[in-house]
């Protein structure tokens, strides 16, 4: 084998931070060309987003506070996929919770990491077709804290141009979902 091709040999690593949605670990590698470092990784179970379409095909988007920016963003909805848990199971559940609505109709759009420099974190994003309203919906987890919008599809573009969508989970989900809207 070629030299550079043959995978980082681990020397070592180190669980720095375990929390409830992700783990933070420093890993010694040996490289290929023998050099050594020690790199440093956020470890995700991984999320899954929808980009929910109306009948009217308008997109329901959720307005969600985030403690890390200390704002509220614009985004999809979406969710961490929990143990035992798939990515479809993830977001069937999210949908419901974040918006109240149901989606009969399901078509995976793709997968894509969300910060590779250092985190191993991936979003599987689907687009959800045939909602219904909820007439109870099942109700949002005590840790959030955001409210439902509905857009078109023009307003979501005007949006993402203006810096109001700044969430790049939801710009790349719409990007993906973006040849299947009218």
């Amino acid at each position: 084998m070629p030299l550079g091709r043959e995978p980082p040999q681990l020397l070592k690593r180190r669980l720095l931070y375990q929390g409830r949605k992700f783990a933070f670990e420093a890993s010694r590698y040996r490289l290929p060309n023998r050099n050594e470092g020690e790199w440093e990784c956020i470890r995700h179970p991984g999320g899954a987003l929808a980009v929910p379409v109306t009948a009217e095909g308008k997109l329901v988007m959720v307005k969600q506070y985030r403690f890390a920016v200390q704002g509220r963003l614009l985004e999809f909805p979406a969710g961490t996929v929990e143990a035992g848990e798939t990515p479809e199971e993830t977001i069937h559940r999210e949908i419901e919770e974040e918006t109240g609505y149901h989606a009969d109709r399901w078509q995976k759009l793709g997968e894509f990491f969300v910060a590779p420099g250092y985190s191993d974190e991936i979003i599987y994003a689907y687009l959800a077709q045939d909602l219904t309203l909820l007439e109870n919906p099942p109700g949002q987890d005590a840790d959030e804290d955001l409210e439902t919008v509905v857009m078109t599809i023009a307003e979501v573009e005007k949006a993402i141009q203006l810096g109001d969508i700044s969430d790049a989970k939801s710009i790349c989900s719409f990007v993906l979902a973006r040849p299947f809207l009218a």
